[in-house]
């Protein structure tokens, strides 16, 4: 695989047109993993929109979701060797490549809501945080909401005791880990892609997601189950490849900055709405029963997932979750 994004950054090499052409479009390839159906999707859209709208022309977006071009392990390794330009990884895709920091993120209950995410995103943690993927050879550009977490199974599950022994899949993160494994769950690394058939064959008994990736990727046709836990947050850093982006001319930079600023406030509008309508149409389709928790399960599982943080403490750390948590003036309990 290696080879073959050598292989596919040379011709992008070739194809790059940088200050001196004035013909040729600068082409950006911007590479993701869900549907274009989704908050991540229509966002990625919007920018092309923009970016194309804001440079007269000058920049040509293509967009490729689904998976397209590469699948969750390949796609960082292939925006540092330049094969893509722009990706929008979640954010514990950054664990594995060295920026443990991002997996903050992925605590249990660590997000309460939007407008408290939105407190660290839009401030000086958020901008503190992006500063760390310079030397990995991207720029952050900006947080790109999905939304919030619900746990699904082909049983149903509403106390710790029902996660034992059961496997499900997570993204790369060893937060994401820690967090099963404090249920007694049984943690499987698997691409985006490869979920649906997973659950589909029983190489996996679970997983968990948003409303809106569930439902495009009609995760509910194949679990009984879905559990309104609301438990963890999933959101995006949208990276650029360094040298491109600093190679541009500052006035396209500054246009495709523009565009970028716009399309995140455009789609972060969006997640909320999809992840409503998405849960709609679960619903609508009868093949998975929603489960919602009493306060006293909720609690439960609360208390359950503390330890994580722990856990996790010398990896993310603790400096770091303490001013996670004294930013969000919240706790995992609360």
């Amino acid at each position: 695989m290696r080879k073959l994004i050598l292989a596919a950054a040379s011709i992008a090499a070739l194809t790059f047109v940088g200050p001196a052409s004035a013909q040729s479009p600068i082409v950006l390839k911007f590479s993701h993993v869900v549907a274009t159906n989704t908050p991540k999707g229509q966002a990625a859209e919007k920018f092309k929109e923009l970016a194309e709208k804001y440079t007269g022309g000058k920049v040509k977006v293509e967009v490729y979701p689904n998976s397209q071009l590469y699948k969750d392990k390949e796609e960082l390794e292939a925006l540092q060797l330049g094969a893509v330009q722009m990706l929008a990884p979640s954010n514990s895709k950054f664990g594995p490549i060295g920026v443990k920091e991002f997996e903050v993120f992925d605590l249990p209950y660590i997000l309460p809501d939007l407008k408290t995410l939105r407190k660290v995103t839009d401030g000086p943690l958020g901008a503190q945080l992006l500063k760390k993927l310079d030397s990995k050879g991207m720029t952050g550009l900006a947080y790109w909401d999905n939304g919030f977490k619900q746990m699904s199974a082909n049983k149903k599950l509403v106390a710790p005791a029902d996660y034992k022994g059961l496997k499900f899949r997570i993204q790369s993160s060893k937060v994401l880990e820690a967090q099963f494994r404090s249920l007694g769950a049984i943690p499987q690394v698997m691409a985006f892609s490869e979920v649906y058939q997973a659950l589909q064959t029983g190489v996996v008994d679970g997983q968990e997601n948003t409303w809106s990736n569930i439902y495009t990727q009609k995760m509910h046709e194949v679990q009984k189950y879905i559990t309104e836990t609301n438990h963890g947050y999933i959101g995006y850093v949208v990276v650029v490849n360094k040298k491109f982006w600093d190679g541009l001319p500052a006035d396209i930079r500054e246009q495709l900055d523009k565009a970028m600023k716009e399309a995140t406030a455009y789609g972060n509008s969006q997640s909320a709405k999809e992840n409503e309508d998405a849960l709609a149409e679960i619903k609508k389709s009868g093949k998975s029963e929603i489960v919602k928790l009493t306060p006293e399960q909720d609690e439960a599982m609360r208390k359950a997932m503390l330890p994580v943080y722990k856990d996790v403490a010398s990896r993310v750390g603790q400096p770091l979750i303490d001013e996670f948590l004294k930013e969000t003036g919240r706790g995992p309990m609360n």
